[in-house]
Parts: C-alpha cells; structure tokens; sequence
C-alpha cells in the first residue's frame, strides 16, 4: 500500500503546483513564506525553492486579500465609487482618488477650478512622503533597527494631522470628488503645512544621519536583489522600482496632469536596480515631493474649489436650507447621482509605487459599466522572484521590503 502524506495523498503524486517538498530535486528544499509573515508586507505567500541557503526559484502566490473592490464600485454610482477605490491602495488613498476622478471627468469633459487642481497636488504629494515614511519606518524595522522605525512614523503623524483637520479622516478619506473637492481646506490649512515644510528637510537629514553611513544596513541592501533595465521592462516595472533601474519614466512627467508640466522638480533615478538604489530613489524622491509641496502652496491661489455645475456637485448647505431648487438637486444627487455620456477612457497617474491607471467605461447611465485598474504593485510583485534568484534566502526580507507592495492594490 502507497505510503500517504498527512493530507491524504500519495508521497509519490506530488501536489499540482509544485509546492511540495517531495518535488523538490536532489538536495533542493521548497518552504512557504507567509501568507501571515511580517516580512511580506502584507498577506503574501513566497514558494521557494532552495538550495542550501540560497534561492532558485520563487513563486509569489497572491489573493488572500481580494475584496471585489472593481466590481463593487460598478454598483455604486459615480460618485459613490470614490470610497471603495480608496481602500486599495490603502496608504495612497488620495493617489487612487484622484486617478479615478480624473477619468471620470475626462468621459465628462470638464476642468476643475485652478484652486482645486493645486489642492489636489498639495494633498498627492503629501500622501506620497506619507507612504514614503511608512516604506521607511518598515524597511529598517525588517533591518533590525527601531530607531528609524520611530522617526519615519513620527514624521508622518503630521501629514495624517494635516488629513484629519482637512478631511476629517487620517485614512481612506474620499475627498477628491469628481468636478473638484469635498470641502475646501480650513483657515488653518496653509499654516499648518507650512508648519510640516519647514520641519521636514531637518528630520529628513536625521534620518539619512542613522541610516546612510550604517554598516549594517548598507550591507543588507547593496548588491541585493539587483534587476536589469530590461528585465524590469519586460515585468512592466513601473514607479520607484524601475527608476532604480535608471529609467526615467515618471507620467507626472512624461504625460502632466492637474498641471505638473509647471512645477519644477527631477525625477530621481538609480544605477544598478538593486535593493540600495531603490532605497536612494524614494529618500530623493521626499525631497522632490517636499519642493513641490513648496510651490503649491506658495502658488495656492483664491477661488472656486469645485465646479459650478448643480447637476454634478452638491449645492452649499446654507443653500440646501434656504431653496428649495438646490434642496431638490441635492436630493437627487444622493440618491440617483448623475449620469455620464457614453465613452470609455483611460488615465494614469504616478502613485507612489509607480503608475496606477483607471479604465473606466461608461454606457451613459449613473453607475460605472466597467472600472478596471491597472495597480503597480500587483508588477512589482511577480517581478520579486527575478529579483531572489541566487540570492541568500535571509536577503528575501530585503527584496520584499524594497520592492513596497501593498496587497489591497495587488489583489483588489
């Protein structure tokens, strides 16, 4: 009789995808990572397939997080959608917000007020040092240091500060509407962000003091994990980890939206795609971010933070109290929306891990017919076995750390 496995099934028919350790050739090993593991970021299983300690073959297996967000927001109306699109990305919600509402009103054909558009990069940018701190704070936590886990985060305490007081919320906080804004800033808005500007290049220059001269910590990232420029084309690299490669590819600057062809800012790039580099690429990346900060709110100007147009945007509630035609639009605009032509249109912006694009389709009706997303994470992901291979199984840590996934993205 066939000896059996604790599953049932017969040591010698290995399991269909490979997994076991049975399948394994000679003195090869395959072990899982995760899916529950604080390395992997998030909720990833790593296969691998090892040869002493060293790596030769990987295979990410992802969906433990599938939410069902796309076809979710294809039930809600326009409008509405914005807060499911949110929860991908949950460390960029503003970036998700805004690449969606921008083909939104692309089908729709409308320009938001200049005071809206500034608003919208102030808020980008910020949420993109945001997300930057808490790829910081994590990485050189999976390095072994707490000391630069503590500054990461405390820095960006007062970003969320700014979120809270502008938007009422510090996370998934939908406030990039479609044909403008929720709300317009408060009275304290400018204070306050010029408050965080002009603290952060110091806490920035601490943070590069404990990390950029560490011996243990340059060794961890140097030389690990090193990916070719066409090797992270062909992956569809897109964001930091293809700019570490040393191609300039940024659609904030290869194709401008909400006018960034008028700040001035460079886009950082690496040499040798590995670990250190993509780390070199996001600590610049701050500081072009903090630039642009600078300029939009220097360049903040009066005016209109949304569209007048009653059939898309809510009327003021002064307004709603006092006439009647603006309590009926607001009536309708709760619970039927508004409908958009027909069309389908395609539009990406650079989130913080790279360019994340909205296909949205529209069949003239008050709800999406199609929304599809195209998430960097979900490349960067399959793209971290080429980056493995051959390295020593403690430096997966590293790899997965550098490469910034997060699975609400990756698996939607």
């Amino acid at each position: 009789m066939a000896k059996l496995d604790p599953a049932g099934l017969p040591l010698e028919h290995p399991d269909p995808r490979g997994y076991r350790v049975e399948a394994a050739e000679g003195d090869r090993m395959i072990i899982s990572v995760g899916p529950h593991h604080p390395s992997t970021h998030g909720v990833l299983r790593l296969i691998l397939e090892l040869e002493g300690e060293r790596v030769v073959n990987c295979v990410p297996e992802i969906g433990f997080l599938h939410t069902g967000i796309e076809k979710t927001a294809e039930n809600l109306t326009w409008q509405q959608a914005i807060t499911v699109i949110d929860r991908m990305d949950y460390l960029s919600p503003l970036s998700n917000n805004l690449a969606y509402v921008l083909a939104v009103e692309k089908l729709l054909g409308i320009e938001v007020p200049e005071r809206a558009r500034y608003i919208r990069v102030l808020m980008v940018e910020l949420q993109r040092i945001a997300s930057h701190l808490v790829w910081l704070g994590t990485t050189v936590l999976d390095m072994g240091m707490m000391s630069g886990f503590f500054y990461a985060f405390d820095i960006r305490e007062a970003i969320l500060d700014i979120f809270e007081e502008v938007t009422g919320a510090r996370m998934n906080p939908s406030y990039i509407r479609i044909g403008g804004l929720a709300n317009d800033v408060p009275d304290n808005f400018v204070q306050m962000v010029q408050e965080f500007l002009d603290r952060f290049p110091k806490r920035l220059d601490e943070l590069h003091a404990i990390l950029d001269e560490n011996p243990i910590f340059l060794d961890r990232l140097k030389g690990i994990g090193a990916i070719s420029k066409d090797k992270a084309i062909a992956y569809g690299l897109t964001g930091p980890n293809l700019r570490a490669c040393g191609i300039d590819y940024d659609v904030r600057k290869a194709f401008p939206y909400c006018g960034y062809e008028e700040f001035d800012f460079k886009v950082p790039l690496g040499t040798n795609g590995d670990c250190y580099d993509r780390y070199l690429v996001r600590m610049q990346e701050l500081r072009e971010s903090h630039k642009i900060c600078v300029q939009a709110l220097q360049r903040l100007p009066e005016g209109p933070w949304q569209i007048d147009d009653r059939k898309i945007v809510r009327p003021p509630k002064h307004e709603v109290r006092e006439n009647m035609e603006a309590l009926i639009h607001h009536f309708k605009l709760v619970s039927y929306g508004f409908d958009v032509p027909e069309g389908e249109v395609y539009v990406s912006i650079e989130s913080p891990r790279g360019e994340i694009g909205y296909y949205v389709v529209s069949n003239g009706k008050n709800k999406p017919w199609r929304v599809r997303t195209r998430p960097p994470a979900f490349y960067n992901v399959f793209a971290i076995p080429e980056m493995v291979r051959g390295e020593l199984v403690a430096d997966l840590v590293a790899v997965v750390a550098t490469v910034d996934p997060v699975f609400g993205e990756v698996d939607r």
